[in-house]
């Protein structure tokens, strides 16, 4: 066995151990407070090490699933992406679309910690709302969440129990905005007294609470008793007593975790194991189907290539000619078929994915490679370029499609190129427009066509906004500028559709597929759900 290979099996071995040693405490500890079984603890792992458990640095998946667990804000999203309340038990919005008022619920308490005082609780209350959103603004802070409040004129607590925000113009899309966990509450007792080490103290309201965290081996949450939501039925939640999430780097050893039973879910779908667990279809191979649940549905994410228009003008992709050749040269359904075994929607209805209520199925592009053909022969034609040559950059993440779409496109009459960059790389030349064409996907940030939208309105270019291509369009800023201020949401969704139009004709992007959610759990699990932005929610999840 070579060198290499034996140190990592040693490290993986003593990380288990580790691991093992953790849990043997945890459990010795929580038997003494409360009898529970390995039954009543969900067991994930995160890949990718969790950075942060302060909700004003929720910016990545790994920490909002965490913050999710711990923390509330004044409202939440609920699987169907509809807001519902959740601190804020109700709520009104002026005429004028700019003043909301929130009423807060009377029985949400902090989680139990010496700094409340003798009873060691405590009521949220309004101000401990307008000092966390003060917070996301405290330069001091330096929260990647400040943007949510870009909008915001003014706000403040009226009183304990009514909080009022005041925004500079309409944006109907806001309180989709305020369900980000970065407008989670937090104490300022505990912000203060732990300082910069709230990130690893967590205290929120959430419907767990903070138990310990050993960075890069183990997180343990344990069940909030004070929480105030109950199920339908009037039963307090939640229904597990604990949450333990590991940290795993390596991919395929989450696969053989979740295989053996010692993980109850696993997120994703990764190319180390897909063709072992999924057929080309999509479904579960016939070992699994008996021992394992999978939920597949839409996801808040489109992945496109994306085309830099400030570029050089004699590259082939200053042209709408070759833009438009490029969407019709390759077949989106064989892509998604063969490279993605069935998991993910072709992106043949433009940039606004499945999963929006604006999304309305219009006619992008499909596969023509005659018309693709002809498109290239007469840009040709008109530049007297007999050889057009272009260049596609990715990741090795995604190496696969690229060279899937590089075969397609040579048949074409396009010369194509893949470069495979480190993902960091790939981040700064997309964002300072060294690259022609980038790979690329946008995940919303929050459930309305706005995000994506957003990606082509002119005012938003790199560095100043999220407009990587460039794209600028007279019409389209002019359709942007109206919806932010329709407050009709019929109107609001037909403004974007016209938009989405604009951009499937004049191709800035080329438009790869609309990603799904897939989650694998274990068979004794229930109540676990799925929804279009991936967010994990345990707090009706349960143990059979």
């Amino acid at each position: 066995m070579p060198i290499k290979t034996i140190i990592k099996t040693k490290e993986r071995k003593n990380n288990f151990l580790v691991l093992g040693f953790f849990l043997l405490a945890f459990y010795a500890c929580s038997k003494k407070e409360s009898k529970f079984s390995d039954q009543q603890v969900f067991r994930y792992n995160e890949h990718s090490n969790i950075t942060s458990l302060d909700p004003a640095f929720a910016k990545d998946q790994r920490n909002i699933w965490a913050v999710n667990q711990l923390y509330n804000g004044l409202v939440e999203l609920d699987d169907s992406l509809h807001v519902k309340p959740a601190i804020a038990k109700s709520w009104t919005i002026s005429e004028d679309g700019k003043n909301y008022e929130f009423t807060l619920r009377d029985n949400v308490y902090f989680h139990k910690h010496q700094l409340f005082g003798e009873d060691s609780t405590r009521t949220v209350k309004a101000k401990d709302f307008e000092y966390s959103f003060n917070r996301l603004l405290d330069k001091n802070v330096v929260s990647p969440g400040g943007w949510v409040l870009q909008n915001v004129d003014s706000f403040q607590a009226k009183n304990d129990s009514v909080f009022t925000i005041n925004l500079k113009q309409p944006f109907p899309p806001f309180l989709g905005l305020l369900a980000m966990k970065y407008c989670s509450v937090v104490p300022k007792e505990a912000v203060e007294y732990f300082g910069n080490r709230f990130r690893a103290n967590p205290i929120g309201t959430g419907p767990f609470q903070f138990k310990l965290w050993v960075e890069n081996t183990k997180l343990v949450l344990r069940k909030n008793p004070l929480y105030f939501e109950k199920d339908t039925q009037g039963k307090q939640l939640p229904y597990l007593e604990a949450v333990a999430v590991t940290f795993l780097p390596d991919k395929q050893s989450e696969f053989l975790q979740f295989i053996q039973g010692n993980i109850d879910f696993m997120k994703s779908l990764d190319a180390s194991y897909k063709d072992d667990i999924l057929n080309t279809d999509g479904t579960l191979k016939e070992k699994y189907a008996d021992k394992i649940i999978m939920q597949t549905g839409s996801y808040l994410n489109t992945e496109y290539l994306g085309i830099y228009l400030n570029g050089e003008k004699s590259l082939p992709t200053q042209s709408k000619l070759i833009r438009q050749a490029i969407n019709y040269g390759f077949d989106r359904e064989k892509m998604i078929t063969y490279l993605r075994n069935g998991i993910g929607t072709p992106a043949t209805s433009g940039f606004i994915p499945k999963g929006l209520p604006s999304f309305n199925n219009q006619e992008g592009y499909s596969y023509q490679p005659q018309k693709a053909k002809e498109l290239v022969e007469e840009y040709k034609a008109i530049r007297g370029n007999n050889n057009p040559q272009i260049t596609i950059t990715t990741n090795s993440n995604y190496l696969d499609l690229c060279e899937f779409i590089q075969r397609e496109l040579q048949k074409i009459g396009l010369d194509t190129k893949v470069d495979v960059i480190p993902p960091s790389t790939l981040r700064q030349g997309k964002a300072s427009g060294k690259l022609p064409i980038f790979r690329a996907s946008w995940i919303a940030d929050y459930p309305d066509a706005e995000n994506y939208v957003s990606l082509f309105y002119s005012k938003n270019f790199t560095p100043n906004g999220p407009n990587y291509t460039h794209f600028k369009n007279e019409k389209f800023d002019e359709l942007y500028e109206q919806s932010i201020q329709e407050v009709n949401i019929d109107k609001r969704y037909q403004l974007y559709q016209k938009m989405d139009s604009i951009i499937i004709k004049e191709a800035p992007i080329v438009p790869l597929y609309y990603d799904e959610v897939i989650r694998f759990s274990q068979k004794n699990v229930k109540g676990l759900g799925i929804n279009p932005i991936d967010l994990l929610n345990l707090k009706k999840v349960s143990k059979q």
